[in-house]
């Protein structure tokens, strides 16, 4: 696969247990591991703008391939150079192949060894997704980090429908491969084509598919798919435990759609490098600020006239400069401002988090690290069925 000089060196700093420090370079930049990639499923992270998003410390953004095909689609894309001039952000960005949510969100699709028939969650129309054309719309997105096209069955799967998905997620990776190469080819930036293994909950199809996957080609990266899909969080921990001297040190592991603070130290403690989600912003827009002493919902009545900063220990601008009483007021008044703010705090919150991981780790201490930060964490997250949770309980 051809790369410009550089790109695709993933240079690791530092280990402590299994969580890793790393750097990848790209041709727009190099990420700091580990690291979070915020959601811009339509080009945008929602209400916030790229200068924002770099002064958050943001070093990558994930693009979605479903999306951004569907509208605006493929031909302005192209004609307006890509996905960096037309959202006017410098930096890497990575895209999802589109699989996921041609599987989740379209309103009938029909899976065979081709690709997927579906009708668009839009307006109904008719569309045919295979791998090839998933590569073909990451090449007009301009993606600096591109994802194979692959299945990703559900949580509660049976094993031979798993067994199905691994098989055919290998057979479109060598499509996705081939037609990768052709757009390399062609003179321009061609991006990394990173894998993506599945498995689901069986151990045993995860080793294989990461073994199999492996002997196809020298990978820049490799993507973790098929979990946080509706498992619970402890099956999460065990495959990941199952699988993490499996993967190759020498690259970054990107857990896809993981991004809830103590999901992450949990991930990172298990040798993970990259993840996303649209966690801090989709929060946000709710009223649900992540904070050091977890969770909470800022429409709460008990905010009413709290002088505090939602975070007293977060450096973001909605922290410095606005109170907790100012931003329920913004909440219960429908401004917009409030939304911004927010989500503007949670993913800076995330961007830190990691940061500081990533510290830990150098210093070589990152278990007592993370088991201090998860305690504090923890013992504010209110519980389920209490008034807390209920965003518009005290409204």
């Amino acid at each position: 696969m051809t790369r410009h000089p550089g790109e695709g060196r993933f240079r690791l700093e530092g280990t402590s247990g299994r969580a890793r420090a790393g750097a990848l370079s790209l041709a727009r930049g190099e990420i700091r591991t580990p690291c979070f990639m915020p959601v811009g499923t339509l080009g945008t992270v929602k209400s916030l703008t790229p200068g924002e998003l770099r002064e958050a410390g943001v070093e990558v953004l994930l693009g979605n391939a479903y999306h951004l095909y569907l509208r605006p689609g493929t031909r302005v894309l192209t004609e307006l150079g890509g996905l960096h001039r037309f959202m006017g952000w410098d930096g890497p960005i990575l895209t999802d192949s589109g699989g996921f949510q041609v599987f989740s969100l379209a309103r009938i699709n029909e899976i065979d060894d081709e690709g997927v028939t579906f009708r668009s969650h839009l307006d109904g129309s008719l569309h045919r997704l295979t791998p090839e054309l998933s590569m073909d719309i990451q090449a007009a997105i301009g993606a600096d980090i591109r994802m194979a096209f692959d299945e990703c069955p559900p949580g509660e799967a049976s094993r031979e429908a798993v067994r199905t998905a691994v098989e055919r997620s290998l057979a479109w990776l060598e499509r996705c491969r081939a037609r990768h190469e052709t757009h390399s080819g062609r003179g321009g930036r061609g991006g990394l084509l990173f894998p993506i293994v599945q498995g689901a909950s069986f151990g045993e199809l995860r080793l294989e598919s990461i073994e199999r996957t492996l002997a196809m080609g020298d990978w820049p990266g490799i993507g973790i798919g098929g979990l946080s899909v509706g498992e619970e969080k402890e099956v999460t921990h065990r495959v990941l435990d199952a699988i993490e001297p499996s993967l190759p040190q020498d690259r970054p592991r990107y857990l896809m759609g993981v991004g809830y603070p103590d999901d992450l130290v949990e991930a990172v403690r298990r040798g993970v490098d990259m993840f996303d989600c649209v966690a801090p912003t989709r929060n946000g827009r709710n009223g649900t600020a992540f904070t050091a002493q977890g969770r909470f919902n800022i429409k709460g009545a008990r905010f009413a006239t709290d002088p505090a900063p939602l975070d007293e220990t977060c450096d973001c601008a909605c922290c410095a400069r606005y109170s907790r009483a100012y931003l329920r007021h913004l909440f219960v008044s429908g401004e917009l401002l409030g939304l911004r703010l927010l989500s503007l705090h949670n993913v800076r919150f995330l961007i830190r988090l990691t940061s500081l991981a990533r510290a830990a780790i150098l210093r070589g201490e990152y278990d007592r690290w993370a088991d201090d930060w998860l305690a504090t964490y923890r013992r504010g997250i209110p519980r389920a069925g209490t008034q807390e949770e209920g965003e518009d309980a005290e409204c």
